[in-house]
């Protein structure tokens, strides 16, 4: 069976840091693009980062970038997001998922694009 585990949310601080870690299995990694996104309270799910493991190509959302960075760990079919300066506006659940990659123009930040997700986890950033 698939699997997509995200886990590392908390509560921090304004400016504070947390990783999250997206543990997959049931598919061949190294074959798939890994995304994650968040949906805050009354908002539309969007796409924060996405990394595409096989050449490594990478997505930030504008809102991100510079202050999030995706990686990744083959050996443990995991993906990782490291999250810096965090802002009130980063509250949200985050989700993890996967697409296989095939080629061709495709969008990273849309979740219709993506076939297997994991429950999420929730991040909040508040004082």
């Amino acid at each position: 069976d698939v699997q997509l585990q995200a886990s590392g949310g908390g509560s921090v601080q304004p400016g504070g840091s947390l990783r999250l870690a997206c543990v997959t299995s049931g598919f061949t990694f190294d074959d798939y693009a890994i995304g994650w996104f968040r949906q805050a309270p009354g908002k539309e799910r969007e796409g924060v980062s996405c990394l595409s493991i096989p050449g490594s190509l990478t997505y930030y959302a504008d809102s991100v970038q510079g202050r999030f960075t995706i990686s990744s760990d083959s050996g443990k079919s995991t993906v990782y997001l490291e999250m810096h300066r965090l802002r009130p506006e980063d509250t949200a659940v985050y989700y993890c998922a996967a697409a296989l990659v095939r080629g061709g123009v495709w969008d990273p930040t849309s979740p219709a694009g993506y076939e297997y997700w994991g429950e999420g986890t929730l991040v909040t950033v508040s004082s």
